[in-house]
């Protein structure tokens, strides 16, 4: 049986800290037991997705860029 309550992050905060600090440790002992991580690797942010999903540079565009930046350093120094 799956039983969802929807309240606010504040009102999870004032309920947590009225627990007793043995159940406090089993919430974080629980909640550190890889399941964070886990969450957070499953969830990524819209800017790990932009990154992860972004345009790279093949070689050849490589290798142009870094002939583009000799240039410029020489000309910044003229």
């Amino acid at each position: 049986m799956k039983v969802t309550v929807n309240i606010g992050y504040e009102q999870l905060l004032d309920a947590i800290k009225k627990l007793p600090s043995a159940k406090i440790n089993q919430l974080k002992t629980a909640l550190n037991e890889g399941f964070i991580q886990e969450k957070a690797t499953s969830e990524l942010s819209e800017f790990q997705s932009f990154l992860l999903n972004a345009p790279t540079m093949d070689s050849d565009q490589y290798k142009q860029h870094k002939l583009d930046r000799k240039h410029f350093s020489a000309w910044r120094v003229k």
